[in-house]
């Protein structure tokens, strides 16, 4: 048996994997319908960490404070920023009596801990229904509130949201965030609905107060700088507490990253926290974005060595296929349908960019949230 034989059985194997992945995990959320519920509205308290961010609590606050729903607060919590950040939540705050802030100062202890700001911040509030979102972002419909919150019942008590990325033409890097963002989504809404919850995102996400604590917070986890939703999602969720809401109401929208290398050092904070998951979360992310990245290693490599291109073709094309149904239907939920086609392309450049993260974190770690 010569090596492009053994290659070609080798990529057999993993177009397989790739394929039954596709087809168990993620074609259930893909196939999904979003669900508008609305409810009687509950008492909700919305929680906002910021560090330096003067400018986009400007922007996007109006926005928080316009939602379409009777009951509700919105904790502000500044985290040592050493801009104008207290003095424009101050300003908000003379205005707005449904607005409570909460002025962490650096100590030693938690210098850089974003979860011990938000931990102070989820003590103020008054109410059990916690809304998180970052402020860098603004909400798609003044019923984001009311989508999110109907979602709460008597056993669910987390719910996932999305959290988009404004599109930018003519960009690339641009599309490579969305196109991340949006495979993120795939998986997170995909194990949640399979029952085997496993993330959510900082930028769009609710649980209750009572959760949070009689699971003592952050405290497992408190050392590290990354993780307040993931890591704490990771550790609570379950088949019968999680609920996701992905009507377009429900988004939240932020601005990307417009360099490569802030991009990549946000990412390398993210991913850092992943160790830290469930084993059955991280084999099995694990065997996704392995087999991903040996799909292209093996079939450059198979081309390379002049193999018969009509069986490569003919696994590439049905993999392509697969994966365009699942990321096409998900992209049409998300209202990214323009990186549909740009797909293939994107994910080469998304696994090598993760491949130099995994890299970078291997030689040093990222220090802090901001």
């Amino acid at each position: 048996m010569n090596i492009s034989t053994i290659l070609f059985s080798a990529f057999i194997a993993i177009v397989s994997i790739q394929i039954i992945y596709y087809l168990s995990f993620l074609f259930s959320f893909a196939v999904k319908r979003a669900e508008t519920r609305l409810k009687k509205n509950i008492p909700i308290s919305i929680i906002i960490c910021a560090k330096n961010e003067a400018e986009n609590l400007k922007k996007n606050l109006p926005f928080i404070l316009n939602q379409d729903y009777s009951t509700f607060e919105v904790v502000l919590v500044n985290d040592s920023s050493w801009d104008d950040t207290l003095d424009v939540m101050k300003g908000f705050a003379e205005k707005n009596s449904n607005i409570k802030l909460v002025d962490v100062k650096t100590i030693e202890t938690f210098w850089g801990n974003k979860k011990y700001a938000l931990t102070l911040g989820i003590k103020a509030s008054k109410h059990d229904f916690l809304v998180f979102t970052d402020a860098d972002c603004l909400p798609n419909s003044t019923k984001w509130l009311n989508h999110i919150s109907s979602n709460f019942s008597n056993q669910k008590s987390i719910v996932l949201g999305y959290g988009a990325y404004t599109k930018k033409g003519f960009s690339f890097l641009n599309k490579l965030i969305r196109f991340e963002t949006v495979m993120t989504a795939l998986q997170y809404f995909s194990y949640a609905n399979l029952g085997l919850p496993y993330m959510g995102v900082g930028r769009n996400m609710a649980y209750r107060k009572e959760l949070f604590f009689n699971n003592s917070g952050f405290n497992n986890h408190m050392s590290l700088k990354s993780g307040d939703d993931d890591l704490f999602v990771n550790k609570v969720a379950d088949n019968k507490n999680t609920s996701t809401c992905f009507t377009k109401e429900s988004f939240t929208i932020s601005v990307p990253k417009t360099s490569y290398k802030s991009w990549i050092l946000q990412k390398r904070r993210h991913v850092s926290t992943a160790k830290f998951y469930k084993p059955l979360h991280k084999f099995m992310l694990g065997l996704f974005y392995t087999s991903q990245l040996l799909f292209w290693i093996l079939g450059i490599l198979l081309f390379t060595l002049s193999f018969p291109w009509e069986w490569l073709t003919a696994l590439i094309s049905l993999r392509f296929i697969i994966q365009l149904l699942c990321f096409g239907l998900t992209a049409k939920k998300l209202n990214e349908i323009d990186l549909i086609f740009l797909a293939p392309i994107l994910e080469f450049f998304l696994i090598l960019s993760q491949l130099s993260i995994f890299i970078a974190n291997l030689i040093s770690k990222p220090k802090h949230w901001k």
